[in-house]
């Protein structure tokens, strides 16, 4: 029995349409996976302003105060899970972020007030950032060495970190808060530049160098690489050691950054500035669309995710509810995003460990 060449032709005519369909519905659907930081992001902003003009009467949306104050909300979860991002997407875990920003806290909070005695307070302001990231350097490189030459798991190892620098800065600030005694750097972590937060402005400058370097840099493009394949990239040449080791000291600079402009905000650096924001952190990567597997997110996801925080923590403080329905909400939006990776990968056909 024979089949017409007519006949097939037009079995592919009614065959085709259905493949291109179904190629059709998974873009669409994985567009919206990577999507969802902002999907949840305006979510969470209408929700708001829906019940703020229900139960007051007023506006969430169309108040710049809000905004300001959403905007350095989210100034030192983003700093901590910039540096994340990068951890992260090599497929590794940063847990001493935390207190190496409370480390930086308190060492830029000394550095800027002694140094102010001896030369001008605005260069005063801008050596203590400088010390206080280089003093957040070094757990960072002792991170590094550990991950990179003596093969120690990341979450061991930056666990362990995480008590090391927790016990120096409670150290170093003598079990209380050191207050900082420069104006300038007040200045910095509370004035404000045609109504945008100078901590805010310094922010977003760093950001955008970050998502260079990650973005358009061949040390991003090598970080993907070991995320995704560490094998492969190891067989395509990348030097997997001399990478990691880089990695986790700039996932601390990020960290000593944002110790530093919560020393400018506060006027005072403290040894636990940064240890509720560790989970915020990692929550920012994740809601941004980073996979926990390594391999993929973005700077602009994570950006997305830390304001979903953001929104979180103040529009449940702007609508008077108990702030401890904040963990509730974010913890939530965590499970969400995790589960919508997972799927993501499934319909993908993404390799998973069992």
């Amino acid at each position: 029995m024979t089949i017409d060449n007519a006949e097939i032709r037009k079995a592919d005519h009614h065959v085709a349409p259905q493949a291109d369909h179904g190629d059709q519905a998974k873009t669409i659907l994985n567009r919206i996976a990577q999507l969802r930081a902002w999907l949840f992001l305006a979510a969470l902003i209408v929700a708001f302003e829906i019940w703020a003009r229900i139960d007051f009467g007023g506006t969430f949306i169309g108040s710049s105060f809000n905004w300001q104050s959403v905007a350095v909300f989210a100034v030192a979860p983003l700093l901590l899970a910039i540096g994340q991002t990068f951890v992260i997407i090599s497929g590794g875990i940063d847990l001493s972020t935390g207190f190496i920003m409370g480390l930086a806290a308190v060492v830029a909070a000394h550095i800027a007030t002694i140094a102010g005695l001896y030369m001008p307070l605005p260069i005063a302001m801008v050596f203590g950032i400088l010390v206080a990231m280089l003093a957040a350097a070094v757990p960072g490189l002792i991170n590094g060495l550990l991950i990179s030459r003596l093969k120690v798991p990341p979450f061991i190892g930056t666990l362990g970190m995480f008590g090391v620098a927790r016990g120096t800065a409670f150290l170093i600030a003598g079990g209380t808060t050191v207050p900082v005694k420069n104006s300038y750097f007040a200045e910095l972590g509370n004035g404000r530049f045609y109504g945008v937060p100078y901590l805010v402005i310094v922010t977003l400058v760093f950001v955008v160098i970050m998502h260079y370097l990650l973005s358009q840099t061949r040390f991003g493009q090598h970080n993907y690489a070991i995320g995704a394949n560490a094998q492969a990239a190891r067989r395509a040449g990348i030097d997997i050691k001399s990478h990691l080791l880089r990695l986790y000291i700039l996932s601390a600079v990020c960290a000593g950054l944002g110790g530093a402009l919560y020393a400018a905000r506060f006027t005072a650096g403290a040894a636990q500035a940064g240890e509720p924001l560790l989970l915020d952190s990692v929550a920012a990567v994740v809601i941004g669309g980073a996979s926990l597997f390594g391999g993929s997110g973005t700077i602009v996801g994570t950006i997305a995710g830390a304001l979903v925080i953001a929104v979180i923590q103040y529009g449940l403080v702007f609508m008077n509810v108990e702030p401890f329905w904040q963990f509730i909400a974010v913890g939530i939006v965590i499970i969400i995003s995790v589960l919508i990776d997972q799927a993501q990968r499934r319909f993908s056909g993404a390799k998973q460990d069992e």
